[in-house]
């Protein structure tokens, strides 16, 4: 297994050794012992998997703290463009987005920090996607943040007409109004 930094800080892209042959492949997705000797101190206590079909955008979703969530996340089937967005109002990169492709065919795994709003948009015909959390959902604490605020300019990499977006996410506050950590 291989921890990747990107521009912003905490965030990170996890590629597993894969072992691939012509019956298939296997990886190991997690591992406690080998994530906290890269340096990766997370206990995850909840799993989570989405279905959705090409265009659907999910996101920005965040939880605020004592139950602010990590995530690790990935595709399991299809590919889909997954985005974190950087709530920490002490950080350099607050506001800032990061954006990768997490694919069946490429395995990554992108790991989330607390302090982020996530959200991502599927670019395939379909696609599974699988989230482990480090802290039980919780309702009361549950935010948001408006997934096309242009104050963000997040290219969800779908043609605006093609979207697919719940009701729900669709009102949530821009990034100037929404709750930050």
């Amino acid at each position: 297994m291989e921890i990747i930094a990107t521009p912003i800080e905490g965030l990170l892209i996890v590629k597993p050794r894969v072992f691939e042959d012509a019956r298939g492949f296997f990886y190991e997705s997690y591992n406690q012992q080998r994530f906290r000797e890269l340096g990766v101190d997370a206990s995850f206590c909840q799993d989570n998997l989405s279905r959705s079909s090409y265009g659907v955008v999910r996101g920005l979703h965040y939880q605020l703290m004592p139950h602010s969530q990590a995530k690790l996340v990935s595709a399991v089937v299809g590919a889909v463009w997954d985005v974190a967005v950087d709530l920490r109002t002490d950080s350099p990169t607050f506001g800032q987005w990061y954006g990768i492709e997490l694919s069946e065919q490429n395995k990554l795994q992108f790991l989330i920090p607390k302090g982020f709003a996530h959200g991502f948009s599927v670019i395939s015909p379909v696609a599974v996607f699988s989230y482990k959390c480090d802290d039980f959902y919780n309702p009361a604490l549950e935010r948001g943040i408006l997934y096309n605020d242009p104050a963000l300019n997040i290219d969800w990499k779908i043609e605006p007409g093609k979207m697919l977006v719940s009701a729900k996410d669709q009102v949530h506050p821009s990034f100037a109004d929404a709750d930050k950590f």
